[in-house]
């Protein structure tokens, strides 16, 4: 073989060679949880289709982006539970100190912002995530954020998150975030928290017993009320007509005096005695200085 056909051989096997590298790196795959982002002259585009995929070697180029959800903590270390108290302590409305964890799921909305609008796009929302965090927590009493008040914190901090991410727009999304734990810095604090939560619910027993004997004594109260008010119109209309009997008596003595003055006077003054005169003492005094009570009056006035 002469040196103009090894030539050939070798050219031969380059332009092989070269097809194999070029027609490798021309295709690419996407998986179920992936999107790619490919720039042509560095310009971006989104590709988010799953499968095999061509691009225009040299020309092309493609970054791989997850989609999947991910997450990480606030407070404590996500792979050894480790505290970590520069991030964990804060400060309540009331001026007490408290330790609250969080964790933080989020994934990518937009793969070409996640990798061109910021150099890390994960770091801006941590530090977004905290600084919601202490500024919801510093208006919630020290209470709330460790007992009723969870839920609601949860919502303002998550509801100040997603607006700030709008404002940042880096391609992230906030999936969710709760509160892990939360807790007083001291055990001493702890146990004063545990006898307030315990002062809670024993607030809410006695009220609930006061609700209880209410339901069954105002029953009995209502019927007790009507009796006496029936009761108290009962005696009432007794009273109208017994003032209505005196009246008509009145009434017809005043006619008869009308009529007879004299012998009416007489009458009334002797019917007067008649009531009297029973019930009465006699007292003599006689000229000896002796007294003498003498009972009944009839013997003197009868035979």
């Amino acid at each position: 073989m002469n040196n103009r056909m090894i030539t050939k051989v070798i050219v031969i096997v380059a332009i092989v060679f070269a097809v194999l590298i070029v027609g490798s790196s021309a295709f690419y795959t996407i998986g179920e949880q992936e999107q790619a982002v490919v720039t042509t002259f560095g310009t971006p585009s989104c590709v988010s289709e799953p499968g095999l995929h061509f691009k225009i070697p040299f020309v092309q180029k493609v970054k791989m982006v997850d989609t999947t959800i991910k997450g990480f903590s606030i407070g404590y270390d996500l792979n050894t539970g480790a505290a970590i108290p520069e991030e964990a302590l804060m400060i309540t409305s009331d001026f007490n100190f408290v330790n609250v964890d969080f964790y933080v799921e989020y994934k990518v909305s937009n793969p070409i912002k996640a990798l061109y609008a910021s150099e890390s796009p994960v770091v801006i929302l941590k530090n977004i995530t905290q600084s919601c965090i202490r500024s919801t927590i510093s208006r919630y009493n020290v209470d709330n954020v460790i007992t009723s008040g969870k839920g609601e914190i949860q919502a303002a901090i998550r509801e100040k998150i997603i607006v700030s991410l709008e404002q940042q727009d880096i391609g992230l999304q906030l999936i969710s975030l709760t509160i892990q734990d939360a807790e007083p810095p001291t055990e001493a604090v702890l146990e004063a928290f545990k006898a307030v939560e315990t002062a809670k619910q024993q607030k809410e027993t006695e009220i609930n017993n006061a609700n209880k004997y209410r339901n069954e004594s105002l029953p009995a109260a209502e019927a007790d009320a009507d009796q006496i008010a029936k009761q108290a119109d009962a005696e009432r209309q007794a009273r109208i007509n017994e003032a209505q009997g005196q009246v008509a008596r009145f009434n017809a003595m005043y006619e008869e005096y009308i009529k007879n003055p004299l012998i009416t006077k007489q009458r009334m003054f002797f019917e007067t005695m008649e009531d009297v005169l029973p019930d009465m003492k006699v007292i003599i005094n006689g000229s000896d200085g002796e007294v003498q009570t003498m009972l009944p009056v009839e013997p003197f006035t009868g035979e």
